[in-house]
């Protein structure tokens, strides 16, 4: 090649300050500026709906989230049926724990430091852990199913009738989405995979709730 035929290219030179590749002239994820928060992960999957036993078996590891608009009648249930007690942990039971401890305008925040805590150490650790949620918001139910999505722990949901005079009217249209969401097993995709739902003898019937593995067929 001769020396005109180099001399016929040319180059330009951009400055420092315009070196701005195409990646990062894009929004990305993240804290700090004006960026846009990640998407949140899918933890979306397929419900499928239990048919209340006098006896209920789930996989070793499982999270159960227990919800009902009457806490009372939370408590006794899980009381009564959960033959694993260890694993029945709870924002009102932690609460109780460390009130006196801790200053009062601090307790709700502390308590729920205390329950993330202790949840996310046991499925770490392949331990089962039941929640009875203190709320009916799905926000809540999304945390904890959350913590047990990052362990690939199974997740279920038990739901617990109660009586439309222990109701108030801001908790009757909340419970009925609710109750239609989970007949058409759509608690699926708040990333629960089984639902259980009990109200009126089923409650009662149900004697016991265990966590072991799927009997063996023999050979």
């Amino acid at each position: 090649m001769s020396t005109g035929d180099q001399a016929g290219t040319r180059s330009v030179k951009i400055g420092s300050d315009e070196r701005t590749g195409w990646s990062s002239d894009r929004p990305r994820g993240g804290p700090g500026g004006g960026d846009r928060p990640p998407r949140p992960v899918d933890v979306s999957v397929r419900c499928r709906l239990l048919r209340p036993s006098d006896r209920m078996r789930y996989s070793p590891g499982s999270l159960v989230v227990v919800v009902s608009a009457n806490a009372a009648e939370r408590d006794r249930f899980t009381g009564r049926v959960f033959e694993e007690q260890g694993a029945v942990l709870g924002l009102d039971k932690l609460r109780s724990m460390i009130a006196g401890r801790v200053p009062d305008e601090d307790l709700d925040a502390k308590a729920q430091e205390l329950l993330d805590a202790t949840i996310l150490k046991r499925l770490e650790c392949g331990q089962t852990v039941v929640v009875p949620v203190v709320s009916l918001d799905a926000e809540e139910r999304d945390r904890y199913v959350r913590l047990a999505h990052r362990f690939r722990r199974p997740r279920h949901i038990v739901f617990l009738e109660t009586s439309r005079e222990n109701l108030t009217e801001e908790q009757i249209p909340v419970l009925n989405e609710l109750r239609r969401a989970l007949d058409a097993g759509e608690l699926g995709n708040e990333g629960f995979q089984t639902a259980l739902r009990l109200g009126g003898a089923s409650v009662t019937e149900l004697k016991r709730i265990v966590f072991r593995p799927p009997p063996r067929d023999d050979d």
